[in-house]
């Protein structure tokens, strides 16, 4: 896993790495090091190139600095762009600006038409406006800036962060850079993980500048496909149905009959060995032709054709040979499926996974969630999440990690976060980030796959925070492979049921089917 600091903790990194003995200045030096390494590469060659470094004032700029500097030294031709005066420089930054002099760099104070000049003749940008600190809207010269170097052909390093993104939250309220590489420094950034500022990093190199090991701590991080591998268990030669995992579906109504498909048969995908799908009797008839390797039990109905609150003994008989239970999609909130769901909820003797409209019967009542006999993951996204808990999406959206590691340790369970990207939250404040997904998994559907995913990945025994993590990047990795084979063409959710078993073979390095 890749932590993510956010812009206080690099801070402080950067205060206790200085407790240490390891100074500013090296810490610069280093940095900037390696953006030197991308712009040359970029640039494509270094004597006869050329290239430009806009400059902010702080500790960015003098990253920036450095980076010029050395490019110099290493024969391109390069433009310092500074948009404050140099007396506003300090610490480190002063001192690099010095150190860039004295070499016989090259700087200039911004303008408009200089910029524009400098960036006409260049093979590369670098972008050292703004850190990981950056709050609000660019302004003046500093917006004037981004839009200049957005409107060149010119290939554009951006350090730490693109300039204009939140490094907190990844959000972007102004003008921002879309730069072709980000290198950063010790550890990734909220603002190069989340969304809209993730789409503008371009390709992302995390550089070791020096912070001592042990201080690169976080309780949030970015899952990778060798988390996931470890945790997926395998198949022995003695493996049977139920040893793989069964798994209880309580999903789907009259007008809803495709979620509770999906879910099970996402399940079965995911790995499950046994599904049993428990649906209300009217539509048993049409969920049996649609699926068939699952068994069914039907449910007493209510006049609306949803799961009756009278259905709580055969489901309570059916969880005795469960290993997990997903309840929700396409349920309706029927005040006698919504009293079920919540009795479903407060008995269950295996661990669940919550959804849609299981969400909803506890909508206002978030709290109520905490009172279960069994361990939980509920899938919300910022709606739905936005009745549990009362806030607004826009609330929701500035502090999405903050928001759910609230909720999961309120309600006693592990909250994951739907969105661009989603976030996995466990109750005592650990939570991860999921890189896999995309547009392609925005259409109908989807979401019954991600949970009958997860439901398998519970009843394979993974604890609840693992089932989910895994569950999201198989998810989100199967829609990729199903859009790939369909370039250019919108994908269902069935299709991301079927490239369910590759995807797990790929997080395995298993050979993939031709």
């Amino acid at each position: 896993m890749i932590p993510i600091l956010t812009p206080s903790e690099s801070a402080a990194l950067d205060r206790e790495s200085a407790a240490r003995g390891i100074t500013p200045l090296e810490l610069m030096e280093n940095a900037g090091r390696g953006v030197a390494d991308a712009a040359a590469a970029l640039a494509r060659g270094r004597y006869g190139r050329r290239a430009v470094v806009v400059c902010g004032k702080g500790n960015n700029g003098g990253d920036g600095l450095v980076a010029a500097r050395l490019l110099t030294r290493w024969g391109l031709g390069v433009t310092a762009v500074l948009l404050a005066a140099p007396g506003e420089f300090r610490g480190a930054a002063a001192d690099n600006l010095d150190r860039f002099t004295a070499a016989g760099g090259r700087w200039r104070r911004y303008s408009a038409a200089r910029l524009e000049r400098e960036l006409g003749r260049a093979e590369v940008a670098v972008d050292a406006i703004f850190g990981t600190g950056f709050r609000g809207a660019p302004e003046g010269d500093h917006a004037a800036a981004i839009e200049a170097l957005n409107g060149s052909p010119v290939p554009v390093v951006s350090v730490d962060i693109p300039s204009g993104v939140d490094g907190e939250s990844g959000a972007v309220r102004g003008a921002a850079v879309r730069a072709s590489a980000t290198v950063t420094f010790g550890a990734l950034k909220p603002g190069l993980v989340f969304h809209p500022g993730a789409g503008l990093t371009g390709l992302i190199t995390l550089v070791d500048i020096g912070f001592p090991e042990d201080l690169v701590r976080s309780d949030l991080h970015l899952i990778e496909r060798a988390d996931i591998a470890a945790m997926l268990p395998r198949r022995d030669p003695e493996t049977h149905k139920r040893s793989t995992g069964v798994v209880l579906v309580v999903a789907g109504s009259r007008s809803m009959t495709g979620a509770a498909v999906l879910v099970a048969r996402a399940a079965t995908r995911a790995g499950a060995g046994l599904v049993t799908l428990a649906v209300p009797e009217g539509v048993l008839p049409v969920v049996q032709g649609a699926i068939t390797e699952a068994i069914f039990l039907p449910l007493p109905e209510t006049s609306a054709g949803t799961a009756s609150e009278t259905s709580w003994p055969a489901l309570r008989e059916g969880l005795e040979s469960a290993g997990a239970l997903a309840i929700g999609p396409g349920m309706t909130t029927d005040p006698s499926t919504v009293a079920l769901i919540r009795r479903l909820v407060a008995g269950s003797p295996v661990p669940f996974v919550l959804d849609a409209d299981g969400l909803n019967a506890f909508a206002g009542a978030g709290a109520d969630l905490a009172a279960r006999d069994s361990d939980a993951v509920i899938t919300p996204h910022a709606g739905e999440f936005g009745r549990l808990t009362g806030l607004k999406t826009n609330e929701i959206m500035d502090d999405r990690v903050g928001h759910a590691r609230k909720a999961a340790g309120e309600f006693g369970l592990t909250v994951l976060l739907k969105g661009s990207r989603t976030v996995i939250a466990e109750p005592h404040g650990r939570a991860v980030v999921n890189p896999t997904g995309g547009p392609f998994l925005a259409t109908a559907g989807t979401g019954d796959v991600l949970t009958g995913t997860i439901a398998a990945m519970l009843a394979g025994g993974l604890r609840p925070a693992d089932a989910a993590a895994a569950g999201a990047y198989v998810h989100g990795l199967a829609g990729r492979l199903a859009a790939e084979e369909n370039p250019g063409g919108p994908i269902v959710a069935p299709d991301v049921v079927a490239h369910l078993p590759h995807a797990l073979a790929a997080v395995q390095e298993e050979e993939l089917p031709s």
